[in-house]
């Protein structure tokens, strides 16, 4: 079945064929391609999709609920709520379904989507990592995701705490739409205190799931969810990772699906970096700066990104030296006398003018670093 063929009909009955518990997109894929009346997929008893080794045995009790009038009601009408609720259910059937999507193992048989989606004809990044990262990986997501924006690169994440968050809030930064795919059903906000962008990003960009309304937020739907979105992006960075982590499940996905992983390399002592460093010594691209992105793409750029847009030339010359010993990675005051050499009274009288100028942030404990918010 083309495009052209595809109807209402035929879309309400692949709606109610993805609702069914336990059908997933391999299964739904199989089961929709062997019909040649869609519309009798209601009526087809389960002995016959048994038989054709369409379904399991124990599959065919939830298909028989399923077809049930009260059921089928339900199902329908959560269809028929889908628009009051400014919710599009797309299938690989209709024209808007991202083309990408189409082209990877298990595509799912329907999303849903609040929002717009990635734009085709421009590149898409995805920017993943550790939901207990450290200041230094949130601060390093948001720069990336706002410098990159800035280029035309679309950011899609998987919108949870940490980097995958931190990733979508420098694109909207950068005033660029940016995209989320959710492991729950599309009207639940997972994690809970991501709510405040979960709403600008529905507004400045899109939210996609193909979990139905009301899905909770299993911890087996979030590996599922990972294909897409490795599948909408034209390349995965990873910024801090476990050794075995949900990022590194992506990365693997990701490379089966023919997609190249940049990774930020980190200290070998450093936990949170073990994924990356691992990644990288795989072959994974070590990713040093924004520039490493722009080059894949081949976007033309000037060599000088910088941490922060407010220009420097308004900085004393001690408070420039004290600024170059910092970057993103909070430093201990210690280390900063060292470096620039200043008597410690008089650095941290400078860290203190730089701090209200609003150029670093202090972590705590006389920890520093540049701030690039």
């Amino acid at each position: 079945m083309n495009t052209e063929e595809f109807r209402e009909e035929d879309r309400q009955c692949l709606f109610w064929l993805t609702r069914i518990p336990g059908v997933g997109a391999v299964t739904a894929d199989r089961i929709w391609n062997s019909m040649k009346q869609k519309h009798c997929l209601y009526n087809i008893e389960e002995k016959e999709l048994i038989k054709e080794k369409l379904i399991s045995q124990a599959l065919a009790e939830a298909f028989r609920r399923a077809k049930e009038g009260t059921r089928r009601d339900e199902i329908r009408q959560e269809y028929e709520s889908l628009k009051q609720r400014n919710i599009r259910f797309l299938t690989p059937y209709d024209q808007e379904y991202p083309e990408s999507l189409r082209k990877i193992e298990g595509k799912p048989m329907g999303i849903y989507v609040k929002g717009s989606l990635p734009d085709p004809k421009k590149p898409v990044a995805a920017i993943i990592g550790a939901r207990e990262c450290s200041s230094y990986g949130k601060q390093l997501a948001r720069f990336l995701g706002k410098e990159l924006s800035q280029w035309g690169i679309q950011i899609v994440s998987g919108l949870a705490a940490g980097i995958d968050g931190a990733g979508n809030r420098g694109a909207l930064d950068a005033g660029s739409a940016t995209y989320g795919v959710l492991g729950c059903g599309i009207n639940i906000c997972y994690p809970t205190e991501n709510y405040p962008l979960y709403e600008e990003m529905e507004r400045r960009g899109g939210i996609i799931s193909e979990y139905g309304l009301g899905e909770p937020p299993r911890a087996g739907n979030f590996p599922v969810r990972n294909r897409i979105i490795s599948g909408l992006a034209d390349v995965v960075i990873i910024i801090e990772a476990r050794e075995k982590s949900g990022s590194l499940i992506t990365a693997e996905i990701a490379l089966e699906q023919g997609k190249d992983i940049f990774a930020v390399p980190g200290r070998i002592t450093d936990t949170m970096s073990a994924g990356c460093n691992q990644l990288i010594q795989g072959g994974a691209f070590p990713l040093l700066q924004a520039d490493d992105i722009l080059d894949y793409f081949g976007i033309q750029h000037k060599k000088q990104l910088r941490i922060r847009e407010k220009s420097e030339k308004g900085l004393a010359k001690k408070e420039k030296k004290v600024y170059s010993c910092l970057d993103l990675q909070p430093k201990f005051i210690e280390e900063i006398v060292k470096e620039s050499g200043l008597p410690v009274h008089e650095c941290m009288g400078i860290l203190l003018d730089l701090e209200l100028k609003n150029y670093i942030v202090q972590e705590g404990g006389h920890y520093y670093r540049k701030n690039c918010e």
